[in-house]
C-alpha cells in the first residue's frame, strides 16, 4: 500500500503531498488521518520547521470522504448511531484538531478538486494559492450529510457567513477564481506555477524568526474568540516574551547594521 502522505524537507520548509491519486486524496482513512496527525505533531515539536506546503498527488487536493466506504458502510462509515460518531471522534476529526491547532504556518497548494472534507481540509491552512484547475466545493448535502470534519466552523471565518451558508447548503462548486474572489484563496496561478508560488510564499513565512511567526499564528487563531481588551492583554504578555528572545535582538540589530539577520529561533 502507498504511503498516504509524502514528506520532503528542504531547508526549513516540508512539503507535505498526499499521496492516493488514484482515489482522489481522500482523507477519512484511518492511515492517512494518522499521518496528517503524526506529521503536525512532529512538526510542532521540531523547532527547525518553520513553514509547510499542503498538497496532493495527480489531478485533485482531496476529494474528501472515501464515497465508496459510505456506500458499503465500511470503516468510520459503518456501524449503529453512536458507532458511526465515535469513529468520526476517533478518525477524521483528528485532523482539524491537529492541523488548525499547529502551531507552524501552512501553505495549502490546491492543485484541483477540493471536495468536501478536502475542501475543509484547505481552510485548515493558513494560507491558500489555487491552480486554475481547482475547484471548491462544500457538498456534504449532496450525499445527506453535513459538514462533519469541522467545516461549519472554518468556512464561515474564511468567506463569511452568507457566503458559507451559499456554499453549504447548495453543496454546488465554486472556481478557483471565485474562491480568489470571495477571500478563500489569496493567488490563483497556472498549474506549473503553483508549488513555486506556495514554496515562494512559505520560504518567506520561514525567512522571519520563528518564535514570533508560531506566536502570530496563535494570536490569529485566537482572535475571533477573544474581546479586543483580552486580546490587548494577551499581545501585552506575548510581546514582552518576545522581547527578551535572541531573535528579535538580532532583528533589530540586522536593521540598524544594514545586514541580513541570521534567525536561530531562540
Amino acid at each position: 500500500m502507498a504511503e498516504p502522505l509524502l514528506i520532503d524537507r528542504d531547508g526549513h520548509v516540508e512539503t507535505w503531498t498526499l499521496n492516493l491519486p488514484e482515489r482522489r486524496n481522500p482523507i477519512s482513512d484511518l492511515p492517512t488521518v494518522e499521518a496528517l496527525e503524526e506529521a503536525a505533531g512532529r512538526a510542532a515539536a521540531d523547532g527547525s520547521v518553520r513553514a509547510i506546503v499542503l498538497t496532493g498527488a495527480g489531478s485533485a487536493f482531496s476529494s474528501g470522504g472515501d464515497v465508496k466506504a459510505m456506500a458499503e458502510r465500511s470503516g468510520m462509515f459503518g456501524g449503529t448511531g453512536a458507532e458511526i460518531a465515535d469513529g468520526y471522534r476517533r478518525g477524521i476529526q483528528r485532523i482539524p484538531r491537529s492541523l488548525f491547532h499547529c502551531p507552524v504556518p501552512i501553505v495549502a497548494a490546491v492543485n484541483g478538486a477540493a471536495v468536501g472534507a478536502g475542501c475543509d481540509l484547505a481552510l485548515m491552512c493558513d494560507v491558500r494559492v489555487a491552480s486554475t484547475t481547482a475547484f471548491f466545493a462544500e457538498s456534504f448535502v449532496k450525499v445527506g450529510l453535513i459538514p462533519g470534519d469541522g467545516g461549519s466552523f472554518l468556512l464561515p471565518r474564511v468567506v463569511g457567513a452568507a457566503r458559507a451558508a451559499e456554499m453549504t447548503l447548495t453543496g454546488d462548486r465554486i472556481s478557483a477564481e471565485t474562491a480568489l474572489a470571495w477571500g478563500m484563496v489569496s493567488q490563483v496561478v497556472a498549474p506549473e506555477d503553483l508549488l513555486p508560488v506556495a514554496r515562494g510564499i512559505a520560504d518567506r513565512i520561514a525567512a522571519n524568526p520563528p518564535v514570533a511567526v508560531r506566536a502570530a499564528k496563535q494570536l490569529l487563531r485566537e482572535s475571533d474568540r477573544l474581546t479586543l481588551a483580552e486580546m490587548l492583554d494577551k499581545a501585552a504578555d506575548v510581546q514582552a516574551l518576545l522581547h527578551q528572545t535572541r531573535d528579535h535582538h538580532e532583528a533589530v540589530t540586522a536593521f540598524v547594521e544594514k545586514r541580513e539577520p541570521r534567525f536561530t529561533g531562540e
